[in-house]
Protein backbone atom coordinates (compact mmCIF):
# COMPACT_ATOMS: atom_id res chain seq x y z
CA UNK A 1 0.00 0.00 0.00
CA UNK A 2 2.82 2.36 0.84
CA UNK A 3 4.41 1.74 -2.56
CA UNK A 4 1.11 2.46 -4.30
CA UNK A 5 0.65 5.71 -2.37
CA UNK A 6 4.24 6.72 -3.20
CA UNK A 7 3.74 6.06 -6.90
CA UNK A 8 0.31 7.67 -7.24
CA UNK A 9 1.06 10.78 -5.19
CA UNK A 10 4.73 11.15 -6.10
CA UNK A 11 5.90 11.29 -2.48
CA UNK A 12 8.63 9.65 -0.40
CA UNK A 13 8.24 6.35 1.44
CA UNK A 14 8.02 7.99 4.89
CA UNK A 15 5.39 10.45 3.65
CA UNK A 16 3.41 7.67 1.97
CA UNK A 17 3.58 5.47 5.06
CA UNK A 18 2.39 8.37 7.21
CA UNK A 19 -0.56 9.04 4.85
CA UNK A 20 -1.42 5.33 4.68
CA UNK A 21 -1.68 5.16 8.47
CA UNK A 22 -3.50 8.50 8.69
CA UNK A 23 -6.09 7.50 6.09
CA UNK A 24 -6.64 4.12 7.77
CA UNK A 25 -7.23 5.82 11.14
CA UNK A 26 -9.34 8.66 9.74
CA UNK A 27 -11.41 6.94 7.04
CA UNK A 28 -11.34 3.23 7.92
CA UNK A 29 -9.09 2.28 4.99
CA UNK A 30 -6.19 3.74 3.08
CA UNK A 31 -8.31 3.48 -0.05
CA UNK A 32 -11.10 5.62 1.41
CA UNK A 33 -8.61 8.40 2.19
CA UNK A 34 -7.08 8.21 -1.27
CA UNK A 35 -10.51 8.38 -2.86
CA UNK A 36 -11.74 11.28 -0.73
CA UNK A 37 -8.61 13.38 -0.69
CA UNK A 38 -7.07 12.53 -4.07
CA UNK A 39 -9.91 11.14 -6.22
CA UNK A 40 -8.01 7.89 -6.73
CA UNK A 41 -9.82 5.26 -8.83
CA UNK A 42 -10.38 2.30 -6.48
CA UNK A 43 -10.08 -0.52 -9.01
CA UNK A 44 -6.38 -0.12 -9.93
CA UNK A 45 -5.56 0.31 -6.25
CA UNK A 46 -7.40 -2.86 -5.26
CA UNK A 47 -5.78 -4.88 -8.07
CA UNK A 48 -2.30 -3.65 -7.14
CA UNK A 49 -2.36 -4.00 -3.35
CA UNK A 50 -4.08 -7.39 -3.46
CA UNK A 51 -1.68 -8.86 -6.02
CA UNK A 52 0.19 -10.93 -3.45
CA UNK A 53 1.47 -14.47 -2.91
CA UNK A 54 -1.29 -16.53 -1.33
CA UNK A 55 0.83 -19.69 -1.09
CA UNK A 56 2.11 -18.55 2.32
CA UNK A 57 -1.39 -18.98 3.78
CA UNK A 58 -1.78 -22.52 5.07
CA UNK A 59 -4.98 -24.48 4.72
CA UNK A 60 -6.78 -24.89 8.04
CA UNK A 61 -8.91 -28.05 8.10
CA UNK A 62 -9.87 -27.55 11.77
CA UNK A 63 -11.20 -24.05 11.03
CA UNK A 64 -13.01 -25.38 7.96
CA UNK A 65 -14.67 -28.05 10.10
CA UNK A 66 -15.68 -25.48 12.75
CA UNK A 67 -17.16 -23.11 10.14
CA UNK A 68 -19.02 -25.94 8.40
CA UNK A 69 -20.67 -26.87 11.71
CA UNK A 70 -22.15 -23.42 12.23
CA UNK A 71 -25.90 -23.08 11.79
CA UNK A 72 -27.47 -20.57 9.42
CA UNK A 73 -26.02 -18.55 6.59
CA UNK A 74 -22.33 -17.71 6.63
CA UNK A 75 -21.07 -14.68 4.74
CA UNK A 76 -17.74 -12.93 4.39
CA UNK A 77 -17.63 -9.14 4.31
CA UNK A 78 -14.25 -7.50 3.92
CA UNK A 79 -12.78 -4.06 3.32
CA UNK A 80 -10.67 -5.80 0.68
CA UNK A 81 -12.11 -6.63 -2.71
CA UNK A 82 -14.22 -9.72 -3.38
CA UNK A 83 -11.63 -11.44 -5.64
CA UNK A 84 -9.01 -11.02 -2.92
CA UNK A 85 -11.34 -12.50 -0.29
CA UNK A 86 -12.08 -15.48 -2.52
CA UNK A 87 -8.34 -16.12 -2.97
CA UNK A 88 -7.79 -16.00 0.79
CA UNK A 89 -10.72 -18.36 1.32
CA UNK A 90 -9.29 -20.79 -1.25
CA UNK A 91 -5.77 -20.63 0.17
CA UNK A 92 -7.10 -21.40 3.66
CA UNK A 93 -9.10 -24.38 2.39
CA UNK A 94 -12.44 -22.75 3.19
CA UNK A 95 -14.06 -22.90 -0.25
CA UNK A 96 -17.71 -23.90 -0.33
CA UNK A 97 -18.33 -22.89 3.29
CA UNK A 98 -19.78 -19.43 2.71
CA UNK A 99 -23.13 -18.53 1.22
CA UNK A 100 -21.84 -15.18 -0.05
CA UNK A 101 -18.65 -13.14 -0.22
CA UNK A 102 -18.80 -9.34 -0.23
CA UNK A 103 -15.98 -6.90 -0.80
CA UNK A 104 -15.70 -3.16 -0.43
CA UNK A 105 -16.95 -2.76 -4.01
CA UNK A 106 -20.29 -4.27 -2.91
CA UNK A 107 -20.67 -1.38 -0.45
CA UNK A 108 -20.01 1.28 -3.10
CA UNK A 109 -16.38 1.51 -1.88
CA UNK A 110 -17.53 2.73 1.52
CA UNK A 111 -15.42 0.98 4.14
CA UNK A 112 -16.26 -0.53 7.45
CA UNK A 113 -16.72 1.06 10.00
CA UNK A 114 -19.14 3.39 8.14
CA UNK A 115 -22.76 2.60 8.95
CA UNK A 116 -23.82 2.99 5.31
CA UNK A 117 -21.33 0.29 4.31
CA UNK A 118 -22.85 -2.22 6.73
CA UNK A 119 -26.36 -1.24 5.72
CA UNK A 120 -25.52 -1.78 2.04
CA UNK A 121 -24.19 -5.28 2.64
CA UNK A 122 -26.90 -6.27 5.10
CA UNK A 123 -29.56 -5.10 2.64
CA UNK A 124 -27.98 -6.99 -0.28
CA UNK A 125 -27.81 -10.19 1.76
CA UNK A 126 -31.08 -9.66 3.63
CA UNK A 127 -29.25 -9.95 6.97
CA UNK A 128 -31.37 -9.54 10.08
CA UNK A 129 -28.84 -8.08 12.54
CA UNK A 130 -30.90 -9.29 15.51
CA UNK A 131 -30.29 -12.90 14.49
CA UNK A 132 -26.69 -12.58 13.30
CA UNK A 133 -23.15 -12.28 14.61
CA UNK A 134 -20.19 -10.30 13.31
CA UNK A 135 -16.66 -11.60 13.70
CA UNK A 136 -13.96 -8.97 13.22
CA UNK A 137 -10.26 -8.38 13.84
CA UNK A 138 -10.61 -4.59 13.97
CA UNK A 139 -12.64 -3.64 17.03
CA UNK A 140 -13.85 -0.34 15.60
CA UNK A 141 -15.68 -2.34 12.91
CA UNK A 142 -17.88 -3.91 15.58
CA UNK A 143 -19.50 -0.73 16.86
CA UNK A 144 -22.13 -0.34 14.12
CA UNK A 145 -23.08 -4.04 14.01
CA UNK A 146 -23.54 -3.89 17.79
CA UNK A 147 -25.73 -0.78 17.44
CA UNK A 148 -27.79 -2.63 14.82
CA UNK A 149 -28.41 -5.49 17.25
CA UNK A 150 -25.81 -8.05 16.20
CA UNK A 151 -23.73 -10.19 18.50
CA UNK A 152 -20.12 -9.13 18.11
CA UNK A 153 -16.93 -11.19 18.38
CA UNK A 154 -13.52 -9.55 18.45
CA UNK A 155 -10.90 -11.93 17.07
CA UNK A 156 -7.46 -10.72 18.15
CA UNK A 157 -4.64 -11.63 20.51
CA UNK A 158 -5.24 -8.81 22.96
CA UNK A 159 -8.69 -8.00 24.33
CA UNK A 160 -9.96 -4.46 24.08
CA UNK A 161 -12.77 -4.14 26.62
CA UNK A 162 -15.59 -2.25 24.99
CA UNK A 163 -19.33 -1.94 25.35
CA UNK A 164 -19.77 -2.99 21.72
CA UNK A 165 -17.87 -6.28 22.00
CA UNK A 166 -19.86 -9.23 23.29
CA UNK A 167 -17.10 -11.83 23.02
CA UNK A 168 -13.34 -11.87 22.54
CA UNK A 169 -11.18 -14.75 21.32
CA UNK A 170 -7.65 -15.22 20.15
CA UNK A 171 -8.50 -18.71 18.84
CA UNK A 172 -11.32 -18.58 16.31
CA UNK A 173 -11.37 -22.33 15.71
CA UNK A 174 -11.77 -23.14 19.42
CA UNK A 175 -14.39 -20.40 19.83
CA UNK A 176 -16.47 -21.70 16.90
CA UNK A 177 -16.21 -25.26 18.18
CA UNK A 178 -17.78 -24.14 21.45
CA UNK A 179 -20.81 -22.57 19.79
CA UNK A 180 -21.62 -25.05 17.04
Amino acid sequence: MTAYVMQELGISAPQADHLRKHYWQTYGTTLAGLMREHSIDPEPYLRDVHDIDFSVLPADPALAHAIAALPGRRIVYTNGCRPYAKKVIAARGLEGLFDAVYGIENAGYLPKPERAAFEAIFTQDDVDPASAAMFEDDERNLKVPHQLGMRTVFVAPDPHPSAHIHFHTDDLTAFLAQIS
